[in-house]
């Protein structure tokens, strides 16, 4: 059975949902684990996650920032101390009421995030105007008990990066938390090959105890929305609750203002949904951990082909290239189709006929197309090939998005958007109205408001749902995962 080919996965069209979890599963990249909720991160699964905190962490390191590690547990009673915070995540927290064979004197929660540890050693290491600013970032996992799971978009238990710096005032703070906003946007780009819109939450969508919430938002294939990473301006409230306090350079007393940032393993989810297909898996080549996989033909026939295999393997390995070569005696047809689930870039074939005429066949796994290349040419058109896929993915997935943002003028067309899934409504809201429309649209159409994007340059003078007169705020409405 070992050269049995890849078994088939559900048609994307058809069942998105179905199709998600068979290539999560099918492409190796999770095992559902014995707890409901949590899963197992398998190599390659994680393997991806290890790129995207190579590619941020060098970035965030560029900004001042510094990595730390924070317990997991957090008293009840620090968690507390910050009322708004501890009502938004409470009904997701699980709780630990026994250590070993006693029960504890206090409840302790398992990070649902980690404000209040951070606040908590912050005021041990914040004293004075000269203290600021403080930059710091931990790479973790945190536990929400959600009560519907979804590998990597919704777990119980997920991977993620979260920031949390101090600063001297308002206006700092905020350039920070935008900073990384942008952070975040370059990295769909630049790694993900996902672009995402930029902008503010409305208050409802607010993170429990910001001030201002700031998120990037993707599109996926079926024209659903996810909240793919966000950034909070927390003002001073964190601090006053815990005691912060910094000498100022007038000698007062003052309290720094506040920003944390995060983005989690739900990116694996986007990646994935944004790009996969019918055969599986499809991999940008700058977050593949393998970028291109060689496949000797006949190579028991011909002990020629797998040592010109080796010579390009050597040749690539040297171009920076994340080359694999698959030598075992598994059929090429077997390899074509393993390799096509797990996403590949590219496959090399090298065969008796390709060695004769000093070139290999490669196939591009985003949109199946075949080129012949010479073997001497490869450590120059490789790269240049990969860079090309990388864009290639990337202007689909902007096309994907740009062409279904629609401009609803009134609510049959907002009805239209939402109820036919044709993708998210761009809607023009009175902001002494805007709780009303987005209790309404929530209730008739089970959309929510995704971002208020930067640019809220207004298309009409109407409220796009009620139609009154006033409206002064550009929402991006939408159903989302």
């Amino acid at each position: 059975m070992a050269d049995k080919k890849v078994t088939s996965i559900t048609s994307k069209s058809e069942n998105i949902t179905q199709w998600y979890t068979d290539v999560c599963q099918k492409a190796e990249l999770m095992s559902y684990a014995k707890t409901k909720g949590f899963i197992i991160y398998r190599p390659d699964g994680y393997a991806l996650w290890e790129e995207i905190q190579h590619y941020f962490d060098k970035k965030i390191k560029a900004l001042g920032v510094r990595n730390v590690y924070l317990p997991s547990l957090i008293p009840m009673s620090l968690l507390q101390k910050e009322k708004d915070h501890i009502s938004g995540f409470a009904p997701e927290c699980a709780v630990v009421t026994r250590g070993g064979n006693k029960t504890l004197a206090e409840e302790m929660v398992v990070r649902p995030t980690s404000e209040t540890l951070f606040c908590d050693h912050f005021k041990d290491v914040v004293h004075s105007y000269n203290d600021l600013p403080v930059k710091y970032n931990q790479w973790c996992s945190v536990v929400r008990w959600e009560k519907t799971t979804r590998p990597f978009l919704r777990g119980s238990e997920f991977l993620w990066q979260e920031g949390h710096t101090l600063h001297i005032d308002e206006t700092e703070a905020r350039a920070f938390a935008l900073s990384i906003l942008r952070a975040y946007n370059d990295m769909g780009r630049d790694l993900l090959a996902i672009p995402f819109l930029m902008g503010q939450k409305p208050a409802s969508e607010k993170f429990a105890g910001a001030l201002e919430t700031y998120t990037i938002e993707g599109m996926m294939p079926d024209h659903q929305a996810l909240q793919c990473g966000t950034t909070h301006y927390l003002g001073t409230g964190f601090c006053e609750a815990y005691g912060i306090k910094y000498l100022g350079k007038d000698n007062k007393i003052a309290y720094p203002h506040y920003t944390s940032w995060g983005v989690s393993t739900r990116l694996l989810g986007a990646l994935i949904m944004v790009h996969g297909d019918d055969e599986g898996l499809v991999l940008p080549p700058k977050i593949a951990p393998t970028q291109a996989v060689i496949i000797p033909i006949r190579m028991d026939s011909n002990p020629e082909v797998l040592k010109k295999a080796k010579e390009i393997e050597a040749i690539l390995n040297d171009a920076d290239v994340r080359v694999y070569l698959d030598d075992s005696n598994k059929t090429p047809g077997w390899k074509f189709a393993q390799y096509e689930m797990k996403g590949t870039p590219i496959r090399i074939e090298l065969g008796p006929k390709d060695l004769e005429k000093g070139q290999v066949m490669v196939t591009k796994r985003y949109n199946g197309e075949k080129v012949a290349l010479p073997i001497d040419s490869l450590a120059k058109e490789i790269p240049l090939l990969l860079n090309t896929i990388h864009e290639g993915m990337y202007q689909k997935a902007l096309d994907l998005l740009n062409q279904h943002i629609y401009e609803c003028h009134n609510y049959d067309e907002i009805k239209d958007v939402i109820s036919n899934q044709k993708g998210f409504a761009k809607m023009m809201v009175k902001s002494s109205l805007e709780e009303e429309v987005e209790a309404k649209m929530k209730e008739e159409f089970n959309a929510t408001p995704r971002v208020m994007p930067f640019d809220q340059r207004g298309f009409q003078t109407k409220d796009s749902f009620t139609g009154e007169e006033g409206a002064d705020t550009v929402i991006i409405f939408a159903r989302a995962y």
